[in-house]
């Protein structure tokens, strides 16, 4: 005898396949989870919390140095923590790479959390995962928005000296290279815009910002004035001066306003406002700063999210600066 269906029951069925194969899908892609250490190591987000809190209040510049380390992660394949690793004799690594010689900071805060987390739960949370969350930690330890990080980030085994000087995006970049590097990565337009925002917080050495204080001309004259007794044109290339001069070690939106008077420190963070496509957000951004935290915040999990090593890919490091 032939069996037969209901129209409705044919499609409550269909509807059950069609959710669990989206959640199949899910956990395939993204196997990153807010509660990944919730059994495995309860107290590592209170663990990395503290050592942030602690190492921002002792220097507020670190939480902009800790931010950094996280995005200079990210942008070279993937956040896997490669930008940790030392060189050795199989690898030349990241940390030589122009973007980050003699300018990223803050390892040694990254290895004192590894350690503290070793003390607590030996081999269970990764370097890449540390970095995630400390760059979310500090954000909000300056006064800015918080954020839920995606966990389960495994670490990588090996490093990218060419990978980091040609994914990182450099000072000197138009915004055409600019919109290019991050369209690179997935980011939007507007997601470039959110995310440079971050140079609301953290300083540049003289030699970056240079060329723009003494050639270019659309930069306000008191403010490249103001910043050539610490920058001269020969010598003093570490001096250092704050990409954001009016608060720069509170996480706001005055990075936005400071663009719109011409006041960028970077040529890069003036390109965001210079008679092109991206003036618009700037402005947005510049008059609403709820809009911009809450950009910022997303487009933070969405860069967290940037090809991580998860399941059995890759290492859970003991020492974030070597693999094994």
């Amino acid at each position: 005898m032939a069996h037969s269906y209901s129209s409705s029951a044919i499609l409550t069925t269909t509807i059950k396949f069609c959710l669990l194969f989206s959640l199949l899908l899910g956990l395939v892609s993204a196997q990153l989870s807010p509660t990944f250490y919730a059994t495995s190591c309860p107290n590592a987000l209170s663990t990395i919390n503290s050592a942030v809190n602690s190492a921002v209040s002792s220097e507020k510049r670190m939480g902009a140095s800790l931010l950094r380390l996280h995005f200079h992660d990210c942008f070279v394949n993937g956040c896997d923590a490669s930008v940790l690793l030392d060189d050795n004799s199989t690898f030349t690594g990241e940390k030589t790479a122009g973007p980050n010689n003699n300018s990223l900071r803050g390892f040694d805060v990254v290895d004192t959390i590894k350690s503290q987390l070793e003390n607590i739960c030996a081999g269970v949370v990764s370097c890449a995962d540390i970095l995630a969350v400390a760059a979310r930690d500090s954000v909000v330890a300056l006064g800015g928005t918080n954020w839920t990080v995606q966990l389960g980030r495994r670490d990588s085994t090996t490093a990218s000296l060419s990978a980091a000087n040609s994914n990182i995006p450099a000072p000197t970049l138009n915004l055409s290279g600019l919109l290019s590097a991050f369209s690179n990565k997935g980011f939007t337009a507007k997601e470039l815009v959110a995310l440079s925002g971050s140079h609301t917080i953290g300083q540049a050495r003289c030699t970056v910002f240079r060329a723009r204080i003494y050639n270019e001309t659309n930069i306000d004259s008191s403010f490249a004035t103001s910043l050539k007794s610490n920058c001269p044109s020969t010598g003093g290339d570490n001096n250092l001066a704050p990409l954001d001069l009016t608060s720069p070690t509170s996480f706001d939106n005055a990075y936005f306003k400071n663009l719109i008077s011409n006041k960028g420190l970077l040529h890069s963070d003036q390109q965001l406002f210079n008679g092109g496509s991206t003036d618009s957000q700037v402005n947005a951004y510049s008059s609403n700063s709820a809009s911009f935290l809450t950009d910022f915040a997303n487009a933070m999990v969405k860069m967290g999210n940037l090809s991580p090593l998860t399941g059995t890919s890759g290492q859970i490091r003991t020492n974030c600066r070597k693999a094994n």
